[in-house]
């Protein structure tokens, strides 16, 4: 082992370490034998400043160190979609996010499978939809340890394989978030913050500076040299237009809000009016985004010539080449760990659906938190093994699964959006609509047909899933329903609420069938 190589992965091993005591420690007076509320969100009871680093760190994965730089490399100017759709959907996550966190408090619901069974009154349907959001996740899962791996193996200089980092993802994250749930995964959350926005501000400063003298010549140099990676649709052809980016960034911001994962952070916040200070705030994240999309085209000039995977190293070439062993491990940290904790959200949310709306459906589950808890810590790990087997053993498989886990989830928008706030949305409605634009999404995206026309696959397959809701609704069957529209329906949340001034929430396990 060389020097640099040596350092690096002593940096990495330490914080590691230091990542799991983290996780461990969050549990501390809150009980390891409380309901599956306190694991699964951490007892609604999180602040602004844990909510805010817990849902960056959902935005901010091993995605943005690899895939944005690796865009910026291959496409440039359409990677900014990310950063577009991203703040759209913190807009909207203002209102829809105190309205989702008010619904679960009040009819005690921990998943957005609860509510999707709480809603229509059928909790056959929050399995289905279980299952659904778990096909849908667990490629997220997959490409998180992927990213981990690629990256770990990058900055010990090749010392830890491949294989040897994926597991260590796997082991890392398992570790904590089934001890601590979302709490550990907030608590690990404030690290990973800490060292992305400390890295990246140094390497915006630094890699223009180093290589090009500053920002005037690099960015006079690409102007000069690479003027399509300025422009929709980018550089190759990628049919990535005007088009393509309004529709994308349209649907992505509407997906956002009822993500699984993004759902699991309302839940967990202590009052409404923290998330509208979440949602305030979030946005200013984004701004690091820019840093990973810049330095992608800036590698263009460095190391010119990377092709398909190679691609998404382009920042980690830049940061191996020009930094010491040292500066290597904590900038590998800052990746990993934004690959740890997003991937901990998704495999504690795929726990809670199936510990909740799958396996709680069970008689001996069935009302008893503290079962449920332990169904959903055993399902966090069997997800995660199972995401880290196919990872090994066959990895395309997830890998075309990804292709349509976003516009996937997407469908779901107006069975829970619409249906929360519109009472005439009948079952069969919600779940015709569902199944059309579910069967288009799959047909356009497995034949090669997104975009299609210029246009998201995803959005052309919700704007038919809305339209067939719709009709299904007026024309279909009218399941009886005798509930009063408070029972079914979301509201804002009251004054007393919003300030978190009010008592606890319903029990878990009193939820009506």
């Amino acid at each position: 082992m060389s020097g640099n190589a040596a350092v690096a992965t002593t940096v990495f091993v330490v914080f590691m370490v230091l990542t799991v005591a983290l996780g461990l420690l969050a549990v501390r007076g809150h009980g390891r034998t409380t309901g599956l509320a306190e694991w699964s969100v951490g007892g609604r009871s999180l602040g602004t400043v844990f909510i805010w680093v817990l849902m960056a760190g959902e935005g901010y994965t091993s995605f943005s160190y690899l895939g944005a730089a690796g865009w910026g490399y291959n496409h440039g100017a359409p990677v900014l979609y990310v950063i577009a759709y991203m703040s759209c959907g913190y807009a909207i996550g203002y209102v829809v996010g105190p309205t989702l966190w008010s619904y679960a408090r009040r009819h005690g619901l921990v998943t957005i499978t609860d509510m999707v069974a709480h809603r229509y009154g059928r909790p056959w349907l929050g399995t289905a939809v279980a299952v659904l959001a778990t096909v849908c996740l667990l490629p997220y899962i997959q490409l998180q340890i992927t990213g981990m791996g690629v990256v770990v193996s990058t900055i010990s200089y090749g010392v830890i394989s491949l294989n040897w980092a994926y597991f260590i993802a796997f082991a890392v994250t398992t570790g904590f978030v089934v001890v601590s749930g979302l709490r550990g995964s907030a608590w690990v959350s404030v690290l990973k913050d800490a060292l992305v926005i400390v890295t990246l501000a140094f390497l915006a400063i630094y890699v223009p500076n180093h290589y090009f003298d500053g920002y005037g010549p690099f960015l006079d140099r690409l102007v000069a040299e690479k003027p399509d990676w300025l422009t929709l649709t980018g550089h190759g052809g990628s049919g990535l237009d005007v088009t393509w980016f309004a529709t994308t960034s349209f649907l992505n911001s509407l997906t956002v809000v009822i993500f699984p994962t993004t759902v699991a952070g309302y839940l967990g916040a202590r009052s409404a009016d923290a998330l509208r200070r979440n949602a305030m705030l979030l946005p200013f994240y984004n701004v690091l985004l820019f840093v990973p999309m810049l330095l992608g085209m800036a590698a263009l000039f460095v190391v010119p010539g990377l092709t398909g995977a190679g691609s998404n190293l382009a920042l980690f070439k830049l940061v191996v080449d020009s930094l010491p062993a040292w500066a290597v491990g904590v900038t590998g940290v800052a990746a990993a760990l934004s690959s740890i904790v997003p991937m901990a959200v998704f495999m504690l949310v795929i726990g809670t659906m199936w510990g909740k709306s799958v396996l709680g459906t069970i008689p001996a589950l069935a009302g008893r938190p503290r079962r449920q808890r332990f169904a959903a810590q055993i399902v966090v790990v069997v997800s995660g093994a199972l995401a880290l087997a196919l990872t090994y053993l066959t990895p395309n498989t997830l890998v075309r699964l990804s292709l349509i886990s976003y516009e996937g989830m997407a469908q779901l928008v107006p069975m829970i959006l619409l249906g929360l706030v519109w009472r005439r949305l009948t079952l069969w409605g919600a779940v015709s609509g569902l199944v059309a634009g579910g069967t288009l999404v799959c047909a356009l995206v497995f034949t090669e047909h997104d975009p299609l026309w210029g246009v998201n696959a995803g959005a052309l397959a919700l704007g038919v899933n809305l339209a067939v809701a719709l009709a299904v609704s007026w024309l279909g069957p009218q399941p009886a329903d005798d509930r009063p529209d408070e029972e079914v329906l979301a509201t804002d949340p009251r004054p007393e609420e919003s300030s978190g001034r009010e008592g606890s929430a319903r029990p878990e396990g009193s939820v009506p069938a």
